[in-house]
């Protein structure tokens, strides 16, 4: 019981690092734990698949998105897009890594979509990248810091319902903190991410890196970037369902009815022929299907290691090294809260785990609530970069492979497990000894 979530992730991170498909790493994973805490293989496939609704609504909703994306991509519309920045953005990767991480930290507040712009967006461009010989590694980096970064330190959109966890949770635990000290607590950790940044874009991956993609699969944005385009109506269409959509998805706080939204609206004005349904779709589940799946059997994994009481066992187990040492249990709780969130895939999902594990632990020890904060919020976004069951990882993936160049694992967990949870454990140690 006590070494279940160790062995498991560890499970997870082998079979994933020896190209072993994401999905069957996970399940291997998930099977680990159950018989690492003494369950009956059957019964531990039993608790898998009874979790693996945990991520319905997530998984439908991608399946949809991933349909509209194919058919903004059938408009025609994107090419605009890349022909514009071809024109603008030759030899200049860095600032085109940047656009691209300023893109992705607006969807998590401004325009709160979450990944829902990176099939749209990110397909259409693989011909520029591929153009300009940009490493798409750091393409993935750059996605997941925006995915991650805005909601660590801003209190908006994503971050506001991060924050407000987190206060939620230590408030229940029995340490009150107002939620507008959040984000002094994770300030420190959050400039971590974007060191990581820094050093991915200018230092790490500024090489040239040839990519032989095959662009048939793209052909029609392949054409569009190289042949005249002429604004019509079908892109005026385009532009009113993507813009029903997001209003949709906001006001109804649903990504499924969102892309639904679009999806109708693209057949009803005849954007996409109704006889062009089949491969719509077909496209969109090539696309989105696979993080649609992983994330079914990622929930069903995070439901094994939590009703096994594997988690609470993992943190109980550590508590008797730590000797009063305010270094030695930051150090021990932030790589706890790695291999949890790791495995679980989801920092969100991982904070009320962490909080009341984590609470008493600090109070005992003597960390003050704003040490606290910035412990449970680190703890809880450590693992998910890097993690193969997160969105963070999955979805830049599901749109950098669109063309099936670019590996989940190498392309994208391992650049952003090293760019992005390093310097999270240096600055959220840091800012749990010093606030």
């Amino acid at each position: 019981m006590i070494n279940a979530v160790l062995i498991s992730v560890i499970v997870m991170v082998v079979l994933s690092l020896l190209r072993v498909n994401v999905v069957l790493a996970i399940l291997f994973a998930a099977l680990t734990a159950g018989v690492a805490s003494g369950l009956p293989v059957t019964d531990t496939v039993d608790m898998l698949v009874s979790g693996m609704g945990g991520q319905a609504n997530t998984a439908l909703s991608y399946i949809l998105l991933g349909a509209f994306a194919v058919m903004i991509g059938y408009s025609g519309i994107t090419g605009f897009l890349v022909r514009h920045l071809i024109n603008a953005l030759k030899g200049r990767k860095a600032f085109l890594l940047l656009a691209i991480a300023g893109v992705a930290c607006l969807s998590q507040n401004v325009v709160p979509v979450h990944i829902a712009f990176i099939p749209i967006l990110i397909p259409p461009l693989l011909h520029l990248f591929d153009k300009m010989k940009l490493d798409r590694r750091a393409v993935a980096t750059s996605l997941t810091f925006g995915l991650k970064a805005p909601y660590i330190m801003i209190p908006a959109g994503y971050g506001l319902i991060f924050h407000g966890i987190i206060a939620n949770e230590m408030t229940s635990n029995g340490m009150p903190v107002n939620i507008m000290q959040i984000p002094m607590a994770m300030l420190l950790p959050g400039f971590g991410m974007f060191i990581g940044l820094l050093i991915a874009i200018f230092i790490t991956y500024r090489k040239d890196r040839v990519v032989n993609a095959d662009l048939d699969h793209h052909s029609e944005i392949a054409a569009t970037v190289d042949e005249g385009l002429t604004f019509s109506r079908k892109h005026v269409f385009t532009i009113v369902a993507i813009i029903a959509a997001l209003t949709v998805q906001v006001l109804f706080s649903s990504l499924v009815l969102g892309a639904l939204t679009g999806v109708v609206i693209m057949f009803a004005l005849r954007v996409v022929p109704f006889k062009e349904g089949d491969w719509v779709v077909n496209d969109g589940i090539k696309m989105m299907g696979m993080i649609a799946f992983v994330m079914l059997i990622a929930s069903g994994y995070a439901t094994v290691l939590k009703d096994t009481g594997a988690v609470e066992s993992l943190v109980e187990s550590t508590t008797g090294y730590l000797g009063g040492s305010m270094f030695l249990a930051a150090v021990i709780m932030l790589i706890v809260g790695m291999l949890i969130t790791m495995g679980i895939g989801s920092s969100f999902g991982t904070l009320p785990i962490l909080a009341a594990l984590f609470v008493p632990i600090c109070a005992a020890i003597g960390f003050s609530p704003l040490a606290t904060a910035a412990l449970i919020g680190t703890a809880g976004a450590i693992g998910d970069a890097g993690s193969p069951a997160s969105d963070s990882t999955l979805g830049p993936t599901a749109g950098l492979n669109s063309d099936g160049k670019h590996n989940h694992i190498w392309d994208t967990c391992v650049p952003t497990f090293l760019h992005f949870n390093i310097p999270l454990l240096i600055f959220g140690l840091l800012a749990a000894l010093i606030l």
